[in-house]
């Protein structure tokens, strides 16, 4: 397991939030004007981008995280299994595939809180998370993460005990991490189906908790 960015991190002030749009890097511009070529040229279908980008946005995307999430509360042998070797855990349910290749999971606990970050990049779980949100590519968020991640919390309005602590994972090209949220209370009695639409995507990279009953309905 790599090691995180950040534990027991303190708070500092910043004056950017997660939703501040980012500049394009380099990488990311020559994408766009390589897209615009091929398109001119014939040679790429934007209809055809357009169904692959909504297959990972909705049909492979979180969903997937989600279920696996649900299998690790409901089934105590699975939650070990994923802590300690994530990548085959994940690959027993059938959700393998580039940028997904060596997984880490990291539990939450009522005293310790993960968040992941790509503080280069952008690197990020694709096979059990989709297409990474804007957000969590913008400088601002990479940047906040790693200094004050209880203010990056409370850019997305949630709000931890005071006494939580709070480790930061750095996702790499080599290793891309997922969050075990902690399971919330009364929902034993649900199946993995139910579970899993407590899960959302911002619980599984630290930037928000699953859902409560409340919240579910």
């Amino acid at each position: 397991m790599g090691r995180p960015l950040l534990s027991d991190q303190h708070s500092h002030h910043h004056t950017h939030g997660p939703d501040e749009p980012s500049h394009l890097s380099e990488m990311d511009i020559r994408v766009r004007a390589l897209e615009t070529l091929l398109t001119r040229k014939g040679y790429v279908d934007p209809a055809a981008l357009d169904r692959i980008i909504e297959t990972y946005e909705t049909d492979i995307g979180p969903h997937n995280g989600a279920r696996v999430v649900a299998k690790a509360w409901s089934d105590p042998d699975f939650n070990a299994w994923l802590l300690t070797d994530a990548t085959a855990a994940i690959a027993s349910l059938g959700y393998t595939g580039r940028q997904g290749e060596h997984m880490v999971a990291v539990a939450n606990t009522p005293e310790v809180h993960n968040m992941v970050v790509c503080t280069l990049c952008s690197c990020y779980p694709w096979p059990i998370l989709g297409l990474p949100p804007v957000w969590y590519k913008s400088a601002a968020y990479r940047a906040k993460a790693v200094m004050d991640p209880r203010g990056v919390l409370a850019d997305f309005g949630l709000t931890l005990p005071e006494h939580t602590r709070f480790r930061v994972w750095d996702s790499t090209a080599e290793v891309r991490y997922l969050v075990l949220p902690m399971q919330p209370e009364g929902t034993e009695h649900l199946d993995e189906a139910q579970l899993a639409q407590r899960v959302t995507r911002n619980a599984m990279i630290g930037t928000g908790l699953a859902l409560s009953a409340e919240e579910a309905t």
